[in-house]
């Protein structure tokens, strides 16, 4: 075991540098990492193992009348204006915005404080999105918009405790906006939900700690509980809860990666030997060419918009692929640049940085048919020049499946491929022209891609894109699926994951002395399932929203309410809170910002970012006046009161408690890549993980990259369907609401919006700012969202778009991706009509009206 801070209480968490400068990671360079983590290996066939009992389409529009506690986010519009699209994204607007919201949510003194420690060394990851920092030097202001309104959030000194439960039912609170639930400030205290009782009551944490351990041990089977994780649980809490559930005996694990980028996983694993990406942030700035596709970087990961723009000065070709015209594609803003007397002024009065050099517009879900043409070119360029566009050298010596790929490729009609994108031959060749001579090629996406229908098969097509040219494994080239929470790929990393490997598995029962189950657990959407039918009994969720997060709300809602106990673990209130089993708990626990002491002192977490980099996250601000534990102190005390002495080792649980370093010694004896744990981690700027791909070691099952010959699917729709894709506002990260606009695209003061293709409203009679239902079709089902208002955009024509969670319930559970389990939130076919509200029977209105507005 190597040498850390156990032995001495006084350096608990602390940050000296236990190695030089120069130690600290580079990402521009290539040494050995050492082998690779073990590989991740999907299941070639995990649909055998799904439940596939019809669930019926839950009655979406009339469940406000069904139950007091509302599943949906309100109806009640909230004063829609309509602006024209932003071209240019971030600026002084940005700047002025984030000042805004630090300062109101958390005031000037904690605003500024958690501003100046965000993404910094020696301070704390941000809890919005996961892009890396610069492993060098980083700005005074290392942070984004949207990640100052999340650590603003998280900073709010304003307490939803106990006077604030008592004075609002469960049933009151659902009928507040998501914003509203969010602005009630932090949660102080654990609370619960008795059987038969309408709010939330203190209660004190051992008794909460009783309840859970007599719930869980009263299931007939360990299987009967879920535990599911938010991608903003820090490495060390999630390493103990995934340690915890197989103690209890079950790999019953959803996490909300299940939702996202398990189609990336699912695709890269079996392609490339790890389910993730192969890309440092210094591979972006010496990229020749980068895809940007189904992503939308200007509001989901601003930051990313500055590596966009230090490679456009390097001189990168820039295709983006997206339904939608968004601002960060277009143009770039820097609000570093301000900072700049030289610069300031020309930022000042210009159009910033151009970002985009071909805006590939495509059709919802037709990705697939356009990676397919653009490689049909690049084989036909082949032809004309041999050997001067197709890696054979590359191909022959590290690759299998080529033939079967390229057959599969020039076999493709023209016709389909044009059909299936939207985008026409000739532009597509643009696209192909643009990488025909270049290997320095970088592909991002996030989940405009993975949660399509074929949404694993798309990935491996731009995998086979990367093999074709050799763009793997050398600076500058590679793949980058862009994660979406803090720590959403960490936590995977430290074993949340439904289906764990026999290795992993193996070195977890050895380190802890027991025998860990080995079955596959349930994903999201199985977990969601089994809920409904009855079969689970116990949800807990560390962190999250799932209600929000998932699709099918009202299914989702369902499965909660049959719950004998549901137990929540967060910083704030949110809708997901409210639906609840029999009984539930409510556990208030720290954010990144907030100071964590335990009795050996000052103790840090750490997270991964997309790129493998694992850094520290030690909290700046003194916690709001209350009983929030610590995610690590919840789970000792959950572990303890369930397992007791004779399944767990308590004095571990405490001694993992009091000090931190402790799981990470654990944690370097189970996982690889994580050898010298607290050492590395106290290197500024923290470690990368070994990565295979990047190093062109593929531990795939035959130790090859694999080309796969993938089947372009057509779709058919009914007269007057269209498909729709679910995508955030500005004024969101993932579930959180910070409020009703979306200035980029226009949308001021209102979140109940489609947005259509001009023809598909002048087709259907509508106008603009019109109310219409939105009714989703699958497989004879039909489920419908009211009260949403007509914005004429810049769509593809067919195709419309909605905010999430306001249109999850039109995604039917049983939509998924192939392969992944991912739910198809980037289609969903739909009709849209106008507005028809029915009148609700006496008896159910009676019922609604009873329940205090």
């Amino acid at each position: 075991m190597e040498e850390s801070p156990t032995n001495d209480p006084s350096k608990a968490g602390k940050t000296e540098q236990q190695g030089a400068e120069q130690n600290s990671p580079q990402s521009g360079q290539r040494p050995d990492q050492g082998v690779a983590p073990t590989n991740d290996h999907y299941r070639p066939d995990p649909q055998v193992d799904r439940d596939q009992t019809p669930i019926p389409a839950p009655d979406v529009a009339g469940a406000k009348y069904h139950n007091p506690v509302l599943a949906q986010p309100t109806e009640e519009l909230t004063g829609l204006k309509l602006e024209n699209r932003m071209k240019i994204a971030a600026g002084v607007e940005a700047v002025m915005k984030s000042m805004q919201f630090s300062w109101g949510e958390a005031g000037m003194t904690r605003g500024t404080q958690v501003l100046l420690k965000m993404n910094q060394k020696d301070g704390f990851d941000c809890s919005s999105c996961a892009w890396p920092d610069p492993d060098d030097h980083r700005s005074v202001a290392e942070f984004c918009e949207n990640g100052a309104k999340a650590s603003a959030s998280d900073a709010d000194d304003r307490a939803c405790g106990p006077e604030v439960f008592a004075k609002y039912s469960l049933a009151d609170l659902s009928r507040m906006s998501d914003r509203d639930q969010n602005n009630l400030g932090r949660l102080t205290h654990p609370m619960v939900k008795r059987p038969g009782g309408t709010h939330y009551e203190p209660i004190e944490w051992p008794e909460a700690f009783d309840i859970i351990g007599r719930e869980l041990n009263a299931l007939e089977s360990p299987d009967e509980a879920a535990f599911y994780t938010s991608g903003k649980v820090p490495n060390e809490p999630a390493f103990l809860f995934q340690l915890f559930a197989k103690q209890f005996g079950t790999n019953n694990l959803p996490d909300c990666s299940n939702m996202c980028h398990e189609s990336s996983g699912a695709a890269l694993s079996p392609t490339l030997g790890l389910g993730k990406g192969s890309v440092t942030l210094n591979d972006i700035y010496e990229a020749e060419v980068i895809l940007i596709i189904g992503q939308n970087p200007g509001t989901n990961h601003p930051r990313m918009l500055s590596a966009l723009q230090k490679a456009k000065k390097n001189g990168a070709k820039i295709i983006s692929v997206n339904p939608l015209i968004e601002a960060g594609l277009n143009h770039f803003k820097n609000p570093q640049d301000f900072m700049n007397p030289i610069k300031a002024l020309g930022v000042l009065m210009g159009d910033g940085t151009p970002i985009t050099d071909l805006y590939l517009q495509v059709r919802v879900d037709g990705d697939m048919g356009l990676l397919r043409g653009i490689m049909k070119h690049l084989f036909e360029a082949e032809d004309r020049n041999p050997g001067q566009v197709v890696d054979h050298a590359f191909i022959k010596e590290y690759t299998t499946g080529f033939e079967s790929f390229e057959q599969n490729i020039r076999n493709t009609k023209w016709e389909d491929i044009e059909e299936l994108s939207g985008i026409n031959r000739g532009l597509l060749l643009e696209a192909a022209n643009m990488l025909a001579t270049k290997t320095k090629i970088i592909t991002c996406w996030a989940m405009g891609v993975t949660q399509q229908r074929q949404g694993v098969q798309t990935i491996q097509e731009i995998v086979n894109l990367h093999l074709m040219k050799g763009a793997i494994g050398k600076p500058g080239a590679g793949t980058c699926p862009v994660r979406g929470h803090s720590n959403v790929q960490g936590d995977r990393t430290m074993g949340v994951w439904e289906q764990p490997t026999k290795a992993f598995q193996d070195a977890l029962g050895k380190e802890f002395n027991f025998q860990p189950p080995y079955e596959h657990g349930y994903d999201t959407v199985e977990a969601i399932k089994q809920m409904y039918h009855g079969k689970l009994k116990v949800y807990f969720g560390l962190g999250g929203n799932l209600l929000a997060a998932g699709p099918d709300t009202e299914v989702i809602a369902e499965g909660m309410r049959k719950q004998n106990l549901t137990v929540y673990v967060g910083t704030k209130l949110n809708r997901g809170h409210l639906t609840t089993g029999k009984t539930s708990l409510l556990l208030p626990c720290f954010s990144h910002a907030d100071i964590d002491m335990q009795k050996s002192g000052h103790q840090m977490t750490s997270c991964e970012n997309s790129m493998g980099v694992v850094s520290q996250n030690k909290g700046v601000l003194v916690p709001v006046p209350g009983q929030i534990m610590s995610e690590v102190a919840i789970l000792a005390g959950v572990a303890i009161a369930t397992l007791g002495p004779d399944r767990t080792n308590v004095a571990d649980w405490v001694a993992m408690t009091e000090n931190y370093d402790v799981i990470r010694d654990h944690i370097s004896r189970v996982i690889p890549g994580f050898e010298k744990f607290n050492e590395q981690l106290r290197q500024p700027g923290g470690f990368y993980l070994p990565n295979g791909p990047r190093e062109r070691k593929f531990t795939t099952k035959n130790g090859m990259a694999n080309f796969t010959t993938t089947e372009l699917e057509k779709y058919s729709l009914e007269p007057g369907q269209l498909i729709l894709m679910t995508v955030r506002s500005h004024d969101q990260f993932n579930t959180t609401i910070y409020d009703y606009n979306d200035r980029y695209r226009g949308i001021h003061g209102e979140r109940r919006v489609i947005f259509m293709n001009k023809e598909d409203i002048a087709e259907r009679g509508l106008k603009a700012k019109q109310p219409v239902d939105i009714t989703s079709h699958f497989e004879g089902q039909q489920r419908t969202v009211e009260k949403f208002l007509v914005i004429p955009y810049d769509i593809p024509k067919g195709n419309v778009s909605a905010y999430f969670p306001e249109a999850n319930p039109l995604v039917p559970i049983s939509s998924v991706a192939k392969v992944s389990n991912t739910p198809t939130s980037k289609y969903v076919v739909v009709t849209v009509a106008p507005a028809k509200v029915e009148k609700a029977p006496q008896a159910q209105k009676q019922r609604a009206e009873a329940v205090p507005a």
